[in-house]
């Protein structure tokens, strides 16, 4: 029997559609893997020397301490709850999990960790550790929620050593858990230096890599996009707008709302995601008019104070996709996504300033530190572009139109399903 397949061309196996489905919904699951966004763990503590031992102030987000279980949580820190005289775990832990090593024993700790006021949704204990006065090598040590957290980052600023008024920062992993103060001249220079450029580079990197919320929004660009050169003018407007917002925010020239910031972000991902459902339908009107429809359901419910979301955020989005459907039905250019990618650009980058901000970096540390960790979200990011974009055109290539359809589907249902339920979740705390 013939077959009905001219031999010009030849349908992919079975096994071809099943690997390639699979990539596919791999694909799918690895942009939402982490479903709360921003996953990093991270801490923050002040250490003021003199040369009886440190003034150590250790501070980290009320979420932090829920990873260590409900009995974490110090007496009277949830809203309405009351200090019943329960012991405070974390104060009686931390003291022994961030340590001031003199010679290599850790300094006497007189009394208890103390905590101290803080914003909403933060923690601070402070404590003394007392050293030998004769004691030629100091180190930082944390071991700072690593057990329940391997990726935890410790940001340490030492302020006033040997005297001076000079401040230097680095940040503490469980990879490198130690920093060394001073130490004897035969093992080396006695300087404390701070963390250099390529450390935060590698912070950089590292932030991109664990921030799923950005990885999905890029994500979600890269199934937009028909060409490579489509490909590198959306990634370049959205790395020219958050750019410029990381530096005003970390510069504290602009001050934007955290949880407005949170969970525009995340109606970024699910709003890309829509717009290509939206494509696949044949531009249906029912698409945008079912999204305005629900952000008028999440302004009534700010309005009605359900939501913790600004309502005049939520009637910016509406005004912002209303008029970008109205835009992309006449308008059959890619300048218009253009434009929506550098709008929420600007969003991400007050998203990646929240480590740095938190730092409170000197003036003379500032700049270095912004440039590096620009660089470093920027190689990241462009790395996820260099191995998920192949792959999204080796399947357009070996697939049939039918598994092409699916993957599309599939990939286009779990990226909007990941930024409804971020906004959810930021938007009413679930």
């Amino acid at each position: 029997m013939r077959s009905r397949f001219p031999n010009t061309f030849r349908p992919p196996s079975m096994r071809k559609r099943s690997l390639l489905l699979v990539g596919y919904i791999a694909i799918a699951v690895l942009a939402g893997s982490a479903a709360s966004g921003h996953g990093r763990s991270v801490s923050y503590s002040t250490w003021t020397l003199d040369d009886m031992g440190a003034e150590i102030s250790l501070r980290l987000k009320l979420l932090e301490l829920s990873r260590l279980g409900p009995g974490a949580i110090p007496p009277g820190s949830l809203p309405g709850g009351a200090d019943n005289g329960a012991p405070d775990r974390p104060g009686r832990a931390f003291p022994n999990e961030l340590v001031l090593l003199a010679d290599g024993e850790p300094c006497a700790i007189p009394a208890s960790a103390k905590r101290r006021p803080d914003e909403p949704g933060w923690v601070r204990y402070q404590w003394r550790v007392e050293c030998p006065e004769n004691a030629e090598k100091l180190v930082i040590q944390s071991r700072i929620l690593l057990d329940v957290a391997p990726s935890h980052l410790h940001f340490a600023r030492v302020r006033s050593i040997d005297g001076s008024e000079v401040s230097r920062e680095r940040v503490l992993t469980e990879a490198a858990p130690q920093w060394i103060l001073r130490q004897p001249a035969a093992e080396g220079s006695q300087a404390a230096v701070g963390s250099e450029f390529s450390d935060y580079i590698r912070l950089g990197i590292e932030h991109i890599l664990s921030g799923w919320d950005h990885l999905a929004f890029v994500f979600g660009l890269l199934l937009l996009a028909n060409r490579l050169g489509e490909v590198a003018r959306l990634v370049t407007g959205f790395t020219l707008a958050h750019s410029l917002t990381l530096a005003l925010a970390v510069l504290d020239w602009v001050h934007p709302n955290a949880l407005a910031v949170e969970a525009v972000i995340a109606f970024s991902v699910a709003l890309v995601a829509i717009e290509k459902g939206w494509l696949n339908s044949g531009r249906n009107p029912i698409v945008p008019g079912s999204v305005v429809a629900g952000l008028l359901g999440l302004a009534i419910a700010g309005w009605l104070g359900a939501s913790a979301l600004p309502f005049l955020t939520v009637i910016g989005l509406i005004l912002f996709t209303a008029c970008y459907f109205a835009l992309a039905t006449k308008i059959q250019t890619g300048w218009t996504r253009i434009c929506l990618t550098f709008a929420f650009g600007l969003i991400h980058g007050f998203g990646f300033a929240g480590i740095l901000i938190e730092m409170s970096l000197p003036s003379d540390r500032l700049v270095p530190a912004l440039l590096g960790f620009n660089i470093g979200v920027e190689i990241g990011q462009l790395g996820i572009v260099v191995i998920v974009w192949p792959m999204l055109i080796l399947g357009k290539r070996i697939a049939s139109s039918k598994v092409q359809r699916w993957g599309a589907e599939l990939s286009t249902a779990a990226l909007c399903g990941l930024g409804v339920y971020w906004l959810v979740e930021r938007a009413f705390g679930a």
